[in-house]
């Protein structure tokens, strides 16, 4: 079996994200996704999130959902496999609506910059060199 990651994101506005994450190049599962829940492929056959309402989150677990707008415990990090691709991204996503907390870090050898999606949750870029 294909070993996978499956996250999920508690979000406010399921159509908003959606909109949002397909506007960076993400797609969807329609087979797994439906009013409360959006099945988000990220890398294909490997990585993946499962957008959900706040309300339908919350159904799973026995703690109060925390919105990523007032405190952050994980930080989502994506390898590019170019700084072309890392900037592009970056691009699209402020141009849906997502904050850019800080410009792009390069270290040489590695170069990053994040984003903050429309609900909060923050996702680092990061591309390196092979050899590094």
């Amino acid at each position: 079996m294909n070993k996978q990651i499956i996250f999920s994101l508690p979000v406010k506005d399921l159509d908003k994200s959606k909109a949002f994450f397909a506007a960076l190049g993400f797609s969807f599962n329609a087979q797994y996704s439906g009013e409360n829940a959006a099945y988000m492929n990220i890398v294909d056959g490997s990585i993946h999130a499962m957008l959900m309402t706040e309300p339908f989150f919350a159904s799973f677990i026995d703690k109060p959902v925390i919105r990523a707008t007032d405190g952050n415990e994980v930080i989502i990090c994506l390898s590019c496999e170019s700084r072309e691709e890392l900037d592009s991204l970056i691009a699209r996503a402020s141009a849906a609506g997502a904050r850019i907390p800080h410009p792009p870090e390069d270290h040489g050898f590695m170069y990053d910059q994040g984003f903050e999606d429309l609900d909060g949750h923050l996702w680092n870029l990061v591309w390196t060199e092979a050899q590094a």
